[in-house]
């Protein structure tokens, strides 16, 4: 999986910033800091990985609201009829996970099981299951607030893994990591000043941990020609600001670790949430990134924990 390779995504001569992100993957397997698997994108976590994740997450919630949020915490897995009123898989078909599982008889079992032993693929005999990969940590939530909300909206404080099927060289760049979220569903204007508020904030808790970012309106990697005109208008409206940092220094244009966003009344729609007089919902989120701020830290910091910053070491714990 390491660095004897011709660009993996694109089957192409590997370009300066391919090398380098090829080259920070090396140190990091190397220092035991990942762990490497047979996909590209799939990593283990050492023991300091986790100590740096869990240092990050308090230096988070200290920034975030406090018991005024409400704290909800779901598997990485939820139901398929929740993904499918998302629409994710409209706009990010190819970063949508399924989960499949076999149904069959004993004698499907046992042509499965020759289809293998014979090198052939054998999951067409898996059928789709009721359950999907979580893609962004707020999603399984949507759901639980169908109906009319409380006066004044809600708040929340969410956290778990999401799966996004964009196998890469680049460390920063996971199929499975871990996105700590504070939420709001409730009016227009609630949902704009959240967003505006946690790019402010954001960049303070990314000032405390020593990291250079720097805010960026942005769009979602929306799929194929219509999402084209969606990320126009997403970046038109300045729905989106990503805080990025510079992981490879001139070579790219820097790496989002905290994402905040206005999503308008969509999932208001799609979940049929109303406000307390009756108007469908907004929402907004800010998403912090804490495999990518982990990383930005070793990235910026260097792998000996150690010899980090005091200051930063204490946010964290360390």
């Amino acid at each position: 999986m390491t660095t004897d390779f011709v660009n993996a995504e694109t089957d192409s001569t590997p370009s300066e910033l391919d090398l380098a992100r090829a080259e920070f993957q090396r140190e990091l397997l190397s220092a035991g800091i990942l762990i490497e698997t047979d996909v590209l994108g799939l990593y283990g976590r050492s023991g300091l990985f986790e100590d740096i994740i869990d240092g990050i997450d308090r230096v988070v919630v200290a920034a975030g609201p406090g018991s005024a949020a409400t704290r909800l915490r779901f598997p990485p897995v939820f139901p398929r009829t929740s993904f499918e009123r998302t629409d994710y898989i409209a706009s990010f078909p190819n970063l949508t996970g399924a989960i499949n599982t076999f149904n069959g008889s004993n004698r499907d079992h046992s042509q499965l099981l020759a289809d293998r032993a014979n090198g052939e693929s054998w999951d067409r005999y898996l059928e789709p299951t009721e359950t999907m990969l979580v893609s962004a940590a707020c999603h399984p939530a949507y759901a639980q607030y169908t109906g009319e909300l409380p006066e004044g909206g809600v708040l929340l404080d969410i956290y778990g893994f999401c799966f996004r099927h964009e196998p890469a060289i680049d460390p920063a760049r996971m199929q499975a990591f871990r996105m700590h979220e504070f939420v709001t569903i409730g009016d227009a204007d609630a949902a704009a000043a959240h967003r505006k508020k946690w790019i402010e904030r954001g960049m303070g808790v990314l000032g405390d941990l020593g990291l250079d970012a720097t805010p960026v309106i942005a769009n979602d990697p929306f799929f194929g020609r219509a999402g084209r005109m969606l990320a126009a208008n997403q970046r038109d409206e300045n729905l989106k600001t990503e805080l990025t940092v510079r992981l490879y220094g001139d070579l790219d244009e820097g790496t989002a670790i905290v994402s905040s966003n206005n999503h308008l009344d969509h999932f208001g729609k799609t979940f049929d949430i109303t406000t307390a007089n009756g108007e469908v919902a907004h929402s907004s989120c800010v998403g912090f990134g804490m495999e990518r701020i982990a990383l930005s830290l070793l990235r910026t910091h260097g792998l000996d924990i150690a010899a980090w910053p005091g200051g930063v070491r204490g946010h964290l714990g360390l």
